[in-house]
């Protein structure tokens, strides 16, 4: 039974980050419809998504600590139900301020999903099979944008871009009411740390490690918040596509993004099994995603939109692969008690990269000088990303904790 459950933990938070990203994208995707109704130029549209980065960034150091003290059970129900609410809540607004509102109480929701996560990751699985489970839940990400698109069109269609953020509110609370029905514990793991190690907050933050992931976040995390952010505008702007168009080209793109998150999470998983230590493993994992975003950002200077669609999806395809070892190294070498408050840390750093540069920077670098400067920004964010792992994290050992510590 705890094997067969722990398959059904991994697919609810592969929902349940389904259903979170479908409340992120949603803006990008119906921004011409909502421009209908009221004005939204591309620094306004940066401004009121930074209001969502910038509470998705400060809700991590909440959720991460929050998670640690109540458990995953309690914690990810409080963050799905709150997330739910905000995200139907867009509903009723009417001007660009009252999306920003919005926006924010969203983020502030939303920062629980991968602290969460990756702790429930960390207590039904063992070390072995974390970056693909990390991998699994993680492909919902791309699942919501491949799917999204194509249901948004025909919401709008029938019944308006309202209706598109009650149902993706709806959907959320009944991820809530199917997560709160697992009232199992996790089994113990075969390669569980042998002291259950209780570190506060404090503690967590001043370990090297921590930071070694938080930089590896704050470098690589604006890179998949600008193209989810910024992907529609340009199409719609630069390579005028409309909404039929691209309600076909975010399902190619991100199809791929799922193949490379799956993928990327089995790599290391398939490294360990050989005999490799897990720092070569993981690193490794993480190194050839890292090499492919170069590549990948040159999709801005090819005027067929067929080759600049399938650069743009071996970014998400690497960042995907990449994302699922990141989240892993926590587990790696935090005792489960710490994991979302690192984890939380982390991506609240990666977070404040998020606001920097995917939301508040973009809007006036494409407004001035258009996307080719972006692009090739994210192109080598990972590269940076990579080196401050390898230098903070080195070899991805569980932390010496010291008496007091334990």
């Amino acid at each position: 039974m705890p094997s067969r459950l722990r398959w059904w933990v991994l697919t609810l938070l592969f929902l349940g980050t389904t259903v979170n990203y479908l409340d992120r994208m949603i803006l990008g995707i119906l921004l011409p419809e909502i421009r209908k109704d009221f004005p939204i130029d591309d620094i306004t549209y940066g401004q009121v998504s930074a209001a969502f980065q910038f509470a998705y960034t400060i809700g991590f150091l909440i959720a991460g600590k929050v998670i640690d003290q109540i458990g995953t059970r309690v914690g990810y129900s409080i963050s799905i139900l709150w997330w739910s609410v905000a995200a139907a809540a867009h509903a009723f607004m009417g001007s660009a301020l009252s999306f920003g509102a919005a926006r924010g109480l969203l983020g502030l929701g939303e920062a629980g999903n991968f602290p969460a996560a990756i702790k429930s990751v960390g207590e039904w699985f063992p070390k072995k099979d974390r970056a693909f489970a990390t991998g699994v839940f993680n492909s919902g990400t791309t699942v919501a944008s491949i799917f999204g698109p194509i249901f948004f069109l025909y919401m709008t269609a029938s019944y308006g871009w309202r209706a598109c953020f009650l149902i993706t509110g709806a959907s959320g609370l009944v991820v809530l009411v199917l997560w709160m029905m697992v009232r199992q514990q996790p089994p113990p793991q075969d390669d569980d740390e042998p002291t259950a190690a209780k570190l506060s907050w404090k503690q967590v933050a001043g370990f090297r490690e921590t930071w070694g992931f938080s930089l590896a976040k704050f470098f690589s995390d604006p890179v998949w918040w600008f193209y989810l952010y910024w992907l529609p505008p340009y199409f719609y702007n630069v390579r005028h596509f409309d909404l039929k168009q691209v309600s076909w080209a975010f399902p190619v793109i991100y199809s791929t993004a799922g193949i490379g998150s799956i993928a990327g999470g089995w790599l290391s998983g398939y490294f360990l099994r050989q005999g490799w230590p897990v720092a070569r493993a993981r690193k490794t994992a993480l190194a050839i995603p890292a090499a492919c975003m170069p590549i990948a950002a040159s999709a801005v200077l090819f005027d067929n939109p067929a080759i600049a669609i399938v650069l743009i999806s071996l970014a998400t395809a690497a960042h995907q692969a990449w994302s699922a070892n990141l989240y892993t190294t926590v587990s790696d070498v935090f005792p489960k008690s710490a994991v979302a408050s690192a984890t939380g840390i982390g991506a609240s750093v990666g977070g404040l990269g998020g606001v920097i540069f995917s939301t508040l920077l973009p809007g006036y670098i494409v407004t001035y000088f258009g996307y080719v400067p972006m692009f090739c920004i994210m192109g080598v964010f990972h590269l940076i990303g990579l080196f401050c792992l390898d230098r903070f994290m080195g070899d991805l050992k569980p932390i010496a904790l010291s008496p007091k510590a334990l």
